[in-house]
C-alpha cells in the first residue's frame, strides 16, 4: 500500500513525512532523487550538459547549480527544457522505487514525498491516495518569510509560483492539517497510521 504526500512550501511537509518514517513507512523522496540524478556519472547529468555546455559544471564533474539556476531562471525555454529532461527520469525512479517496497514489503506504508505532485497528478497513476499538508495560506506566508528570511512580497511571489493549497486541500484523499503544534500534527499522523495498517 502507498500514498503520496505534498503539500506547499513552508506547510510541514518534511515534518509529516519524518513523522511517518518514525512510525516505519518506508520513504521515497522526490527531492533526494533529483539530486541524485544530477551526480556525475548519471545519464540524466550527461544529457543536461550536453543541452547546456560544459559551463554548468565544475571541474570535478559536480554540477554547478548556481550557474545552471541563472540560466534557467531568466529563460523560461531552457526551464521548460530543464524539466523535460529531468522529471520524467525522476518520475521514473519514483515509480520504480515505491514499486520495489511494495514488492519487498508488502505488510509496510510506502510514501512518496514529492513537492509538486498535484501539479502532475496524471503522472503518478500507481499512487493509491494523496495526503496533502496543509496550513492556511496565512500561516504559510508567515511561516516562509520567518523560516527563509523573506519579506512579505518576496514570499509571496513565491506561493504564486505555486498551486494555491486551499486548492491542493480540496483534491487531498488525506488532509493533515499542520496550523497547530506539533502534538496535533502528531495525533493526525498516529491517526492516519492506524487508519493505513488496518487496510
Amino acid at each position: 500500500m502507498n500514498i503520496g504526500l505534498t503539500g506547499g512550501i513552508a506547510t510541514g511537509k518534511s515534518t509529516v513525512s519524518s513523522m511517518l518514517a518514525m512510525k516505519g513507512a518506508l520513504l521515497v523522496d522526490a527531492d533526494i532523487i533529483a539530486r541524485e540524478v544530477m551526480l556525475p556519472g548519471h545519464p540524466v547529468l550527461d544529457e543536461v550538459t550536453e543541452h547546456f555546455g560544459q559551463d554548468i559544471l565544475f571541474e570535478d564533474s559536480t554540477l554547478n547549480r548556481k550557474k545552471l539556476g541563472e540560466i534557467i531562471f531568466h529563460n523560461p525555454e531552457q526551464r521548460t527544457a530543464l524539466n523535460a529532461i529531468t522529471h520524467p527520469a525522476i518520475r521514473q525512479e519514483i515509480r520504480e522505487r515505491t514499486e520495489a517496497y511494495e514488492r519487498q514489503h508488502p505488510d509496510r506504508l510506502v510514501v512518496a514525498d514529492i513537492p509538486l505532485l498535484l501539479e502532475a497528478r496524471e503522472q503518478y497513476p500507481f499512487l493509491e491516495q494523496i495526503a496533502v499538508v496543509y496550513v492556511p495560506r496565512e500561516l504559510q506566508l508567515e511561516r516562509l518569510m520567518n523560516r527563509d528570511a523573506l519579506t512579505r512580497e518576496a514570499a509571496e511571489a513565491r506561493l504564486s509560483s505555486q498551486m494555491d493549497i486551499e486548492q491542493k486541500k480540496s483534491l487531498a484523499d488525506i488532509l493533515i492539517d499542520n496550523s497547530g503544534s506539533l502534538v496535533e500534527t502528531q495525533l493526525q499522523v498516529d491517526n492516519l497510521w492506524r487508519r493505513m495498517v488496518q487496510i
